[in-house]
């Protein structure tokens, strides 16, 4: 049975359907973003990149297909400048999709920007 609506006079104040959408809106992007993450010991940033790694590799498990995941963490494994890896990352997300030139170019770019020059060649 739905709720009774007691008082059924008008607001003093009327609120338009927008404001309602963009408050609502406000409060919602404001539940999504994550708290800032202060990495204060070497044993966190371990664990930290443990975590975030596992994440990436069950979304991947999930969405091979998806070349977005693969850039995402091939970026995110350059930005903690661990080459290895990252290359690793680049080398499976061809074997998924050798026929993307995308993934080839944005490999190539990787080499290049950190200066692995005869990576970037073999590329």
């Amino acid at each position: 049975m739905a709720p009774r609506v007691k008082n059924k006079n008008a607001a003093p104040i009327p609120i338009t359907a927008e404001q309602i959408i963009c408050e609502a809106r406000e409060l919602q992007e404001a539940e999504i973003r994550p708290p800032k993450q202060r990495i204060t010991d070497s044993a966190e940033l371990v664990d930290y990149r443990l975590r975030k790694r596992k994440e990436y590799e069950d979304l991947i498990r999930r969405v091979h297909w998806n070349k977005g995941v693969w850039i995402k963490y091939a970026n995110w494994e350059e930005s903690q400048k661990d080459f290895d890896r990252a290359r690793s990352v680049w080398e499976r997300a061809l074997e998924v999709d050798y026929r993307d030139h995308t993934l080839w170019l944005k490999y190539a770019s990787f080499e290049m920007k950190n200066k692995f020059i005869d990576h970037a060649r073999n590329v």
